[in-house]
């Protein structure tokens, strides 16, 4: 089971990691917060100190075309963020 999915890159979360040295990422469904943790210090080398988590329902949605109403649904995801320790670091850009 694959934990990370992949990491959440957005002025909110940027501002998070800048000021309290947090991190976001969209994790599998099923993982818990030791799990999380785990996969986290493993991919990145870092501390983690606390976890914390998030779950999204899916939204249904609608739209109006020419063609009729079309219907869909967004998908349900599960987010965490992560506080690492002070003086580690995490950059998502570096193996670009």
């Amino acid at each position: 089971m694959d934990i990370l999915v992949k990491p959440i890159v957005t002025e909110k979360v940027n501002a998070l990691s800048e000021k309290l040295n947090r991190y976001g990422f969209i994790v599998n469904k099923d993982a818990n917060k030791l799990q999380i943790a785990q996969a986290v210090e493993d991919a990145y080398g870092v501390t983690v100190e606390a976890v914390n988590t998030l779950r999204y329902a899916g939204k249904r949605k609608s739209r109006f075309t020419k063609a009729g109403v079309i219907s869909g649904k967004t998908p349900a995801f599960k987010k965490a963020i992560v506080t690492i320790a002070q003086g580690d670091k995490i950059d998502f850009y570096s193996n670009i």
